[in-house]
């Protein structure tokens, strides 16, 4: 979402400044061109030189300083603006924007500009929750500007609350999140399952299988990134949810995720089920943890509920996806599965292929529609390939004239 956006980042009097220059090298990482002004208090925290240095461009500090060559600086840097961040946002830049004084080079290209502004604060937790900066943040608010929610936690000066100045990692995920909205998923629900799912044996043993989650997360991610509403149905994982959910439902066996499923499917537009539910369950869950000793171990299985033909027999204009994990006759057995669960493609992972499969951030797959085209995609980050079937769904959706 950032790639080539010009992005006027503002920096104020804050000690959380020193992290706006993590911000600036994720902002360059990510493809936008940035450039930084700086208030003069801004200044007695980090020298311009760091910024000028991580930004590749020379920083702004002074209204009146001589132009290299002629232009009116503060107008013609807000027309340039794709996006406008104030991070981090003291009280005082805060309770100046809200009043529309523009006394400096920073407040004087905010008010000039039609770009995007986002707003960061970071302050004493004292500061913050007074009501005239609540009322100044409202004002923004109201007035079209969005304002991040600062975090909660230990701050500088010694205090502990909320006014922390967010992980520069965490700003621009919310960044993403923000510039998606106007995305080409805008206004459509996605329901992704993801993970593995666990079938107990006793209190301390169940079945299970090496699905990490990642594809799935990775889905729902981009999902969001593309303006979707997604919500995100998921097994035991070692993943921290991705910001900006709609709704996050957390299970742990099979019969719970039919469940949950069952409960979302109507609202979908879009039904990914990435998930690597367990076929079977042990038939009786013991109470007490059995013992080694003098047991001789034989489980008897119950089939799950299959949840893909299930949605199958259901679907009426959503699109579904599933997915196939095989080690022998991958193409045939997911030709087959795409048939029988009434799915528009299914995204085949052929486990012998290095690279592909569970836990790892790579996999390598094909994409079988059920026209009968076979796609062949190169060994890619399962971030990527997130959009590469979010590509296909939209293609998809548009066939079926739902945009």
């Amino acid at each position: 979402m950032l790639n080539d956006k010009f992005v006027a980042l503002g920096v104020t009097g804050s000690i959380a400044a020193y992290k706006s220059v993590e911000l600036v090298r994720l902002l360059k990482k990510a493809g936008a061109r940035v450039q930084v002004i700086m208030t003069k208090s801004a200044c007695e925290f980090v020298k311009p030189l760091t910024f000028q240095v991580v930004s590749q461009n020379s920083v702004i500090t002074d209204m009146f300083r001589e132009p290299s060559f002629w232009e009116v600086e503060h107008v013609a840097l807000a027309d340039k603006a794709d996006i406008f961040l104030v991070a981090p946002a003291t009280a005082n830049i805060i309770a100046k924007i809200a009043a529309g004084i523009a006394d400096d080079m920073l407040t004087s290209t905010l008010l000039a500009t039609k770009a995007k502004i986002i707003v960061i604060p970071a302050m004493n937790v004292n500061m913050y929750e007074n009501p005239i900066t609540q009322r100044n943040i409202k004002s923004l608010r109201t007035n079209g500007i969005t304002v991040f929610e600062p975090e909660e936690g230990e701050l500088a000066c010694g205090y502990t609350g909320k006014g922390r100045f967010p992980e520069p990692r965490d700003i621009l995920e919310q960044l993403n999140i923000v510039l998606g909205k106007d995305g080409d998923f805008k206004n459509k629900k996605l329901l992704i399952t993801a993970g593995p799912t666990r079938e107990p044996i006793d209190p301390v043993r169940f079945i299970t299988n090496h699905s990490s989650g990642k594809m799935g997360y990775a889905l729902a991610e981009k999902a969001i990134h593309r303006g979707a509403d997604v919500i995100l149905i998921s097994g035991p994982t070692n993943l921290d949810p991705p910001l900006g959910l709609y709704k996050y439902i957390s299970i742990e066996t099979a019969e719970e995720m039919f469940r949950a499923v069952m409960e979302y499917y109507l609202e979908a537009d879009v039904i990914i089920k990435s998930a690597a539910v367990a076929d079977f369950s042990p038939k009786h869950r013991e109470s007490e943890k059995i013992k080694k000793q003098g047991f001789n171990m034989n489980i008897k299985l119950n089939k799950n509920p299959d949840i893909l033909q299930e949605l199958g027999n259901r679907k009426k204009q959503q699109i579904l996806i599933g997915f196939a994990a095989e080690t022998s006759n991958a193409t045939t057995n997911a030709q087959d599965k795409m048939k029988r669960k009434n799915l528009d493609f299914i995204v085949l992972n052929d486990l012998t292929q290095e690279g592909a499969g569970f836990a790892g951030d790579t996999n390598i797959v094909r994409i079988l529609h059920k026209d009968g085209r076979i796609e062949e995609l190169p060994k890619m980050l399962k971030k990527e390939l997130a959009d590469e079937i979010l590509n296909r769904v939209y293609l998809y959706l548009q066939q079926n004239r739902t945009f």
